[in-house]
């Protein structure tokens, strides 16, 4: 029995200590809970760290001449950390005035004593991250760096400073749709949006320590890892082209007090996109760049698409320019719908040809129909056969999709051929149609447009974008020769005849649609509303540029194309001729032969050229004796011969070369030759001094 209590004994003193025990842990919990809850928070605040990323330094968005369209500008945010070890003694005591007089001078928002006053009252509370100033610029950076105390740095001055980056257009409005932006969680647009991943660059990584007041202090920058800055990429945008179409477009909206409008001037051969402008009217009735109508908006191209038809009844040899074609008094029936023609009294018997320079409804409707009534899926697969049914899929997103409507859908009609052959029951975007002009300009060859031609990393190419063929050829030779006469007649006398130019000749064609509404149809409660639009290119005889004008609700009871929107063609067609001197060289090389005495001769080889000028008995200087290919000077009395170097893996310059020296140069380097005109080399598709790359092609234009 005894026994059996001292067991009991021990066991109830085991189980008291641990009921102890126990109590006193729960109390331990309670009392941190509770009482020193907020105490051990902080700590734990003080004490996490983790790694947080540290932004690159975006790209810069270049015009083609190098001028910025876009960039970042870095702004600092300064704090300071009074309690770093290194600031303990006289070091503080005999700086700490000095560096708030500096404060004070360089932001001029506080006096001395007031950033003295502030500065020690953050070292008596202990403070490791105290904010001097945000939005501090790099000029103020730099002079911050050479302040008392802060001259010491990071770790021994306890100087912080915080980079970000701010997005700037240093052009603003030029562009500004097409350029685009790129932000946290809003659907990226333009081009930061196209290339973000080349133009954002890599990541770093900063450990971080957080503090007091939810901020993040960096803390020992030996674990940082370095971001990787972005590329820059050059655009094929001309700034001073960009102004032109910008400011030509706008004045036309203010004087028919439209709605909206967009230009784009594109490069004939290589596609390259050189001005892009659209404009919105605000409420306050000023207009700016709020979406970008020449890529995403897709509508009735009404007149311009006239074109495609004409051309699609060539190519199937059904209707030939010469036939005629009776459009009687501008009016006519199809089914239940009545055509007219703008022209009061309508034009009679006109040729197929006539039809599309006076823009006749009828005369296309009637030959259109007449010809494919029978069989109207192969009017349709003639347009496809053009790739007008096709998105350009271009890299900046928001394209509006084509529509070409097939005899199976469900809104065909009776009336459906006639009305798409003027361009209606259709839908395009600007930059779709001008694609389409641009391939007749091109001799029938669709090229894409491009609006970037090179990525570059510090000023070093990594990679140029080629012009891509979205079709060899859109219809045969004959065609593009019969259709080409038409659009110069569109303005020598047909509906632009107020477009013709003095110097040169504009191609191209009218468009004058009325808009439907998707609640009123054709007409609203305002009553009609109407596109006006002008695609062309120039100089005709040899087309360098292609261009489209769209306005679209112009409300000052004007609306037609030829006098909406064809004056902007105009005045960007005047600007950008005469001040393109290539447009015109041949006839300054006139001028200096008829004016100079000695003969003129061709870039080539050095060799040739000293022997024909010996044996011409003609003075020569020769800059250096042992070069293979050289460049002429004609003066008044001696012929100069410089150096042309051409560099080994890059493209070489031969303008003003004779076409077999210029082939023999640019094969040996590996490009492949196509050559257009007669005479000496006047310019060249690539620009010299790119890479060449593996399957470059070359376009030479010869004066």
């Amino acid at each position: 029995m005894e026994e059996r209590k001292d067991i009991l004994w021990r066991v109830y003193l085991v189980y008291f200590f641990m009921c102890l025990f126990g109590a006193t842990i729960i109390g331990r919990v309670v009392f941190i809970q509770f009482v020193e809850g907020d105490k051990w928070i902080a700590k734990a605040e003080n004490t996490t760290t983790k790694l947080m990323d540290i932004e690159a330094a975006r790209g810069n968005i270049y015009a083609e001449d190098g001028s910025l369209l876009a960039t970042s500008i870095p702004i600092y945010e300064v704090r300071f950390d009074p309690n770093c070890e290194a600031l303990n003694g006289n070091v503080w005591d005999d700086n700490i005035d000095s560096l708030c007089i500096k404060l004070s001078e360089l932001f001029d928002d506080k006096t001395p004593t007031e950033y003295k006053r502030e500065l020690i009252a953050a070292k008596e509370n202990g403070a490791r991250y105290h904010l001097i100033k945000r939005k501090v610029k790099y000029t103020q950076l730099k002079k911050m760096r050479d302040f008392p105390i802060f001259e010491k740095g990071r770790y021994k001055g306890g100087f912080i400073f915080m980079q970000q980056n701010k997005r700037q257009k240093p052009f603003r409005q030029l562009a500004a749709r097409t350029i685009g932006y790129d932000r946290e969680d809003v659907k990226p647009v333009g081009l930061e949006g196209a290339y973000r991943t080349e133009l954002k660059g890599v990541k770093g990584v900063r450990l971080m320590q957080k503090i007091g007041g939810g901020n993040w202090m960096p803390l020992n920058a030996d674990n940082e890892i370095e971001p990787e800055d972005g590329c820059d990429i050059i655009t094929t945008i001309d700034v001073n082209i960009q102004d032109v179409a910008h400011r030509a477009l706008m004045e036309q909206l203010k004087l028919h007090n439209a709605d909206h409008g967009c230009v784009v001037l594109m490069e004939v051969q290589t596609g390259d996109v050189k001005a892009i402008v659209n404009l919105s009217r605000g409420k306050d009735g000023t207009y700016y760049e709020e979406y970008n109508y020449a890529i995403g908006e897709s509508t009735e191209p009404g007149s311009t698409f006239k074109l495609a038809s004409v051309i699609a009844a060539l190519e199937e040899g059904l209707v030939d320019i010469s036939d005629s074609v009776e459009t009687g008094k501008g009016r006519y029936k199809f089914y239940d719908q009545v055509m007219v023609d703008s022209k009061y009294g309508g034009h009679g018997k006109i040729t197929f040809g006539e039809a599309l320079v006076v823009s006749s409804n009828i005369g296309i409707s009637k030959a259109i129909n007449d010809a494919y009534s029978k069989n109207p899926q192969a009017f349709i697969d003639r347009l496809y056969k053009m790739n007008l049914q096709q998105s350009l899929g271009i890299e900046i997103a928001g394209e509006g999709h084509p529509l070409i409507k097939n005899t199976k859908d469900k809104s065909w009609s009776g009336v459906t051929l006639p009305w798409m052959s003027i361009g209606y029951e259709v839908q395009l975007t600007p930059l779709q149609i001008l694609t389409f002009y641009n391939a007749i300009a091109n001799d029938g060859r669709m090229v894409k447009p491009k609006f970037v031609s090179e990525i570059q990393m510090r000023g070093k190419t990594i990679r140029r974008i080629k012009t891509q063929v979205i079709n060899e050829s859109i219809c045969s030779k004959t065609t593009i020769e019969k259709v080409k006469p038409l659009l110069e007649a569109v303005v020598e006398h047909g509906t632009a005849r107020n477009l013709k130019a003095a110097h040169f000749k504009i191609a191209g064609k009218t468009g004058t649609t009325q808009i439907s509404n998707d609640k009123y149809g054709y007409y609203s409660k305002e009553g009609k509303s109407h596109q006006a639009s002008f695609v062309g290119y120039f100089p005709a005889e040899a087309p360098k540029y292609s261009c489209i004008v769209v306005v679209n609700a112009p409300s000052n009871n004007v609306y037609y194309g030829n006098l909406v929107a064809g004056p902007i063609f105009k005045e960007i067609a005047d600007k950008v001729y005469a001040n393109s001197v290539e447009i015109h060289e041949e006839l300054q090389q006139q001028k200096l032969i008829a004016n100079s005495a000695i003969p003129i001769s061709k870039n080539g080889s050095q060799k040739d050229l000293v022997k024909v000028f010996k044996r011409l008995d003609v003075e020569i200087n020769v800059q250096s004796v042992d070069n293979e290919w050289a460049i002429t000077r004609t003066g008044e009395e001696s012929v100069e011969i410089q150096v042309r170097k051409i560099v080994k893996g890059l493209v070489p310059n031969v303008i003003g070369m004779d076409v077999t020296d210029a082939v023999f140069v640019l094969e040996n380097a590996g490009i492949t030759v196509r050559i257009k005109g007669k005479g000496t080399i006047k310019s060249q598709s690539i620009k010299p001094g790119l890479r060449v790359e593996q399957g470059d092609q070359i376009l030479l234009e010869l004066s």
